[in-house]
């Protein structure tokens, strides 16, 4: 474990295994710790980076929300890998760390050898920015004003949430119980900085046109913000493969664990291997 500076802030990073770099990107409502069945399995072969974003201890918390949407968020994963001293890696990203991921590969196309992107796309659709903007304004207003814990129940049993309960009782309780540490600040800023500014993904067609690196594409079948714009991905990307798991929600790393590890096994063994696309 260690810190690494991204432009003043202190990111709190952890590395196990050894081999080829991948480095995974956390969701809104996870932090380091959600990527742990993927670091048992990866680091067998791998060398596997974890953080957490800025905005979640003990990584540090800026005041300014300026700080934390684009393109912070994305220079803070070249900034880890660079304090780590890889020069190109696999880039595996959830949700909000998706949208962090696929802009890596379009500022940093250089060091992403691949990119994973799962669960991608809320609040993508133009239908769909208005309520977005405004939820996310909401919830940030909530964790200010009631906190973490109280938020947590919240925003951890929304409808694209509750497979993982139904699935695994003993994960979702994990999982609830490291959003109820959240930094109630650094979530309200996260909210305000990143999510309710960032542009739709389809602001960036053509840029994603020209993407020419490996892409594998996840979303759960009932995850159904994002199912619209992965679908709209996967038509735009030149060399996206899609992976859709079923009977799945939001957080299909935590629900399907090991099919979703063998299906980014197989993806990264293509790419290393030449036989992708």
């Amino acid at each position: 474990m260690r810190f690494v500076n991204a432009d003043g802030v202190r990111l709190y990073v952890e590395e196990t295994g050894t081999g080829d770099p991948i480095i995974f990107v956390h969701e809104l409502n996870a932090d380091y710790r959600e990527w742990e069945a993927q670091v048992r399995w990866f680091s067998r072969f791998y060398r596997c980076i974890t953080f957490n974003a800025r905005g979640y201890p003990p990584s540090d918390v800026p005041n300014d929300p300026s700080l934390y949407g684009l393109p912070s968020v994305v220079h803070d994963i070249a900034a880890v890998l660079r304090g780590v001293g890889i020069s190109r890696a696999h880039v595996v990203g959830s949700s909000m760390g998706a949208y962090a991921a696929l802009h890596f590969g379009l500022m940093y196309p250089d060091m992403a050898r691949s990119l994973v992107v799962s669960s991608v796309g809320s609040g993508s659709p133009p239908g769909d920015r208005a309520a977005f903007v405004a939820e996310a304004e909401a919830t940030a207003r909530a964790y200010l004003e009631l906190g973490t814990r109280a938020v947590a129940e919240v925003a951890g049993r929304t409808p694209t949430r509750l497979h993982l309960l139904r699935k695994n009782p003993r994960a979702f309780e994990e999982f609830l119980s490291h959003l109820r540490e959240h930094s109630a600040e650094g979530k309200a800023r996260t909210l305000l900085g990143y999510q309710a500014r960032r542009p739709s993904l389809e602001d960036y067609k053509h840029e994603f046109s020209d993407l020419r690196i490996p892409v594998l594409l996840i979303a759960g079948d009932e995850d159904e913000p994002c199912l619209e714009t992965t679908l709209w991905l996967k038509k735009t990307l030149p060399n996206a493969g899609l992976w859709i798991s079923p009977n799945s929600g939001h957080a299909i790393n935590l629900e399907e664990p090991d099919a979703f590890n063998r299906a980014i096994e197989g993806f990264l063994s293509a790419v290393e291997h030449g036989c992708w696309r």
